[in-house]
């Protein structure tokens, strides 16, 4: 997503001030779950495989050494192009969604703007499914891209739309989906489930991010949680189950000490791992208790004593 004001990325992950400039004191929401191990290793395979294939270059790239190393190179990142396009994609989806919220809020927007732009990527369908999304449960924004700090726990977020729908308070939180082989837009993972409840337990709201004013979260009770999955062909609104946020807030905690103890580690002054050396042999022992005797030979009178 668009990198909000006060976030940074920093060598412990993303970080948040208290007002723009400030000292980076806390870890984002995302850097937090990004704690929990995650083994893409069968997909970044895939990934690099299918790149491979599909490079014009490689029926030519077996007689030319050079041409080869760069087939095998460029399928080596395909993993990551992919991710960093996706995100891309996701900042224009979610700045779109932004836009849409302000209009409905009453506040400066720019919604045909950034249509536009979704259009000169190839990405109108998302515009148009999130506008039927829209149309179809018309909430009622009372908060878009609202940074929010918990101090007790520590930690920082920025959620995408805090709304009423249908008289309930609801968190949202978007995740622009690829589109599976039947046309479905891929689900939601479970994750979204720790990223919303982080942001139903924050304890302030930011007001000015150049003053650093911040205010108490209103939203602190707010019935739904809702992950909404958007896709070139559908928008899948989904609501985390109230019966699992007890577990989840516990696990995300959990998750800030993992980060907490990582980043106490990577600044300790001292080398995790230091060297040993090899035990004396029984030669170098008896030599050294020899002299010892003898030392003790010539000083009686510190003997003695």
């Amino acid at each position: 997503m668009t990198t909000p004001m006060l976030a940074s990325a920093t060598d412990y992950g993303r970080m948040y001030a208290r007002e723009v400039g400030g000292e980076l004191l806390v870890p984002s929401i995302t850097t937090v779950i990004g704690q929990q191990a995650n083994d893409l290793s069968g997909w970044h395979g895939y990934m690099a495989a299918k790149a491979a294939l599909e490079d014009q270059r490689s029926y030519r790239a077996s007689s030319s050494a050079g041409l080869k190393f760069a087939v095998i190179r460029d399928a080596a990142s395909a993993s990551e192009r992919f991710r960093d396009a996706a995100a891309a994609r996701g900042d224009r989806v979610h700045n779109y969604a932004e836009q849409v919220a302000l209009r409905a809020m009453g506040q400066p927007y720019e919604v045909e703007g950034h249509r536009e732009n979704l259009i000169a990527h190839g990405e109108q369908a998302f515009a148009d499914r999130f506008d039927e999304w829209w149309e179809l449960y018309r909430p009622k924004p009372l908060a878009t891209e609202v940074t929010i700090w918990n101090e007790t726990v520590g930690y920082a977020g920025t959620l995408d739309l805090v709304a009423e729908i249908a008289g309930h308070t609801c968190i949202i939180d978007y995740k622009t989906k690829g589109t599976d082989r039947k046309g479905r837009v891929k689900p939601l993972d479970d994750k979204v489930v720790m990223q919303l409840v982080a942001g139903l337990k924050a304890e302030e709201a930011l007001v000015d991010a150049e003053q650093g004013d911040w205010e108490p979260w209103r939203h602190g009770e707010a019935p739904i949680l809702m992950g909404v999955a958007l896709g070139e062909t559908q928008v899948v609104p989904q609501q985390a189950n109230p019966h699992l946020l007890k577990s989840n807030w516990f696990k995300f905690c959990a998750l800030k000490r993992v980060w907490d103890y990582n980043r106490e580690l990577t600044e300790a002054d001292h080398e995790a791992l230091m060297p040993v050396i090899p035990p004396p042999t029984p030669k170098e022992l008896a030599a050294a208790t020899h002299v010892a005797a003898s030392q003790l030979e010539e000083t009686p009178d510190a003997a003695a004593s």
